[in-house]
């Protein structure tokens, strides 16, 4: 009978990792470590590893294997999902418009010198909704009156404004808000404090293009 020799398990060669993990990696163990107000020399010697490794780590220069990145969450007291979390991740959209960067635009209240400012804009062929910063500083005997589809949202930021929807007419101060319809008419009726400076969301509705 031929007895055959037990081979030892050969380590298997090294897989390739994207810099984009081991960067992710990193970031995520050092965020974490800080977040926590630990140190390399305290998390290193929880982990059992050397602090220039775990330096290196935080810093993507090198991919630590699973057993270290066990040994760190476990020092860090989380999971091992919580290190992958950056990695990834969808990036979404979003569009940042800074404080006086908003798009001014001209409507129907614009003769009478309300300032619009839209908020977001360029947001495809099908508008699902529009913010805007409205200011009223100027009283007129009669203010435009406005109708359209969907809901609109108004909070008052600053001054004290009579605002109609239909037959009835709402007083506006500092922190109100009013939700109405907007195919029912609706537009400011009086200035009783100025300047009067509101906050219009108009949500349209409707499916997504």
């Amino acid at each position: 009978m031929k007895i055959s020799k037990q081979i030892p398990d050969q380590p298997e060669p090294s897989a390739i990792v994207s810099p984009l993990l081991t960067q992710a990696l990193g970031s995520a163990v050092r965020e974490l470590r800080q977040r926590h107000k630990l140190t390399i020399a305290q998390v290193s010697e929880q982990a059992g590893i050397s602090r220039g490794m775990l330096s290196k780590i935080e810093t993507g220069q090198i991919t630590p294997g699973l057993d270290s990145l066990s040994r760190i969450a476990r020092a860090l007291g989380v999971s091992m999902s919580m290190l992958f979390r950056h990695y990834d991740a969808p990036t979404g959209s979003a569009q940042h418009v800074k404080k006086g960067q908003g798009m001014e635009v001209v409507r129907r209240g614009t003769k009478s010198g309300h300032s619009y400012e839209l908020l977001a804009y360029d947001q495809g062929p099908v508008k699902l909704f529009e913010p805007f910063m409205i200011t009223m500083e100027e009283p007129s005997e009669s203010f435009p009156t406005f109708q359209h589809p969907g809901t609109e949202f108004i909070h008052m930021i600053e001054g004290t404004l009579e605002y109609r929807h239909g037959q009835t007419v709402y007083v506006l101060e500092p922190g109100d808000t009013l939700t109405f319809e907007g195919e029912i008419t609706h537009g400011p009726e009086r200035l009783l404090n100025k300047p009067v400076r509101f906050l219009s969301l108009i949500i349209y509705g409707g499916a997504h293009p």
